[in-house]
């Protein structure tokens, strides 16, 4: 057995095997995803063989996340932002209810606990978005579905947040205080309009006068250290660097010169996000995985079946056309990273079967394998769905997004209006 004794060794086995699973992966035309996590369990400590350090990996894997979620917010500024905002937080909401609701009775069905329960509900209602946007580079969809899953799943990081402090509330106390609840809401929208307006005054303005001198490398550190500062800050106040990440990509796109960094960036985003992968890989554990087999496989097609409709209806809700919605549904049907969070805070607050941490890892694991699948899957799927909707239904949806439309653009227009009397 060859196990590592300091971090170059790591990196050395991680990136040399993660590089020979990404060949076979492309030779056998299958996503590099698979080719990640496979090579996760081969340097992992549960094959025999080759052992990497799992601490030290998943220190990396930190700032895997960070730069991945960096990148995306690059592709929002905030005046997109805050248009998704009402529409995506009403999908995720929806399907964040539904798919607690639909975990609590599988659990309860299963004879576990009602925290355990509860739990695995959580566990199976948080999408991971560094898990979408790898899946997004390797294929192409409409910019409405990735614009709206990305806005859908940015609401539910901010809803983990709350997620995880009430869950915390309930395993110390026994109930959740409502009140807490509310002024932990309350902190958090605080905190992220706090680091918005100070954003907007140094941000743009810095990176301007930065892009003036034409030196690329300096830019791209820049960029870097404005991404690690937000996600620090986010992180010492409680917070996940998921929101503090995305809020600096966000104001770096405010600047103008979003596209620039995007580009620069590309390279350490590939090598960070294989890091991630290979991390995720390294936590599963499959003699423990192959004891609740069955257990696993009723909670992965929960997932799959229960965000798929949950999103697509939730979708159609807000106007969506059906097949956009549906392709969105497609596209969401995973667990990331706040679920392994979740699984973490309620196994180390109670109790709780120590399984459940491992089969959350296994879920995420096996979503993120079918991701790439699914959302191939979703344009024929959206195909049979446009040719066999009856012509009535698609009028009624027709008219009501229409509806939708007219009363979103009402207000604006009578603020014109105003504007002009004025």
């Amino acid at each position: 057995m060859f196990v590592t004794h300091n971090f170059l060794e790591d990196m050395a086995l991680v990136l040399c095997v993660a590089a020979l699973a990404t060949v076979i992966c492309q030779l056998l035309r299958q996503p590099l995803l698979l080719g990640y996590l496979v090579a996760g369990m081969v340097v992992g400590p549960s094959v025999p063989g080759v052992y990497a350090s799992t601490e030290r990996v998943h220190l990396v894997k930190d700032l895997g996340v960070t730069v991945l979620v960096f990148a995306i917010g690059l592709e929002f500024d905030l005046r997109r932002l805050i248009r998704l905002a009402p529409t995506a937080g009403v999908v995720a909401l929806i399907q964040f209810a539904a798919m607690v609701g639909l975990g609590y009775l599988v659990g309860h069905l299963m004879g576990w606990t009602p925290w355990e329960s509860l739990l695995t509900g959580a566990i199976l209602s948080i999408s991971g978005i560094v898990i979408i946007a790898k899946a997004f580079e390797e294929t192409r969809v409409d910019p409405r579905v990735r614009e709206l899953v990305f806005g859908v799943v940015l609401c539910e990081d901010v809803i983990a947040i709350l997620l995880m402090a009430a869950l915390i509330t309930i395993a110390n106390a026994g109930a959740v205080s409502l009140r807490a609840l509310s002024i932990d809401a309350g902190l958090l929208a605080l905190f992220i309009v706090m680091l918005i307006v100070i954003g907007l005054i140094t941000v743009p303005y810095v990176l301007r006068r930065v892009a003036r001198l034409k030196r690329p490398e300096t830019l791209l550190i820049l960029s870097l250290g404005l991404c690690f500062a937000f996600a620090m800050i986010a992180e010492r106040a409680g917070y996940s660097l998921v929101l503090g990440a995305f809020l600096a990509g966000s104001l770096v796109a405010e600047s103008g010169h979003g596209a620039e960094v995007e580009k620069l960036i590309v390279p350490i985003r590939q090598v960070f996000g294989a890091i991630f992968f290979v991390a995720v890989g390294m936590l599963i554990d499959p003699q423990l995985l192959a004891r609740y087999w069955a257990v696993l496989a009723v909670l992965v097609a929960v997932v799959v079946v229960g965000k798929i409709v949950s999103v697509s209806l939730a979708s159609i809700t807000i106007g969506e056309r059906p097949d956009t919605a549906l392709k969105s549904g497609f596209a969401m049907a995973q667990i990331g990273v706040f679920s392994i969070l979740i699984a973490e805070v309620g196994s180390g607050a109670t109790d709780t079967r120590s399984f459940l941490y491992t089969l959350a890892v296994g879920v995420v694991a096996t979503t993120a394998f079918l991701c790439p699948f699914l959302i191939r899957a979703s344009t024929p799927a959206a195909d049979w769905l446009d040719r066999h909707l009856p012509v009535r239904v698609q009028n009624v949806l027709s008219q009501y997004g229409a509806w939708l439309d007219r009363t979103r653009k009402l207000p604006q227009t009578e603020g014109i209006e105003r504007g002009k009397a004025g």
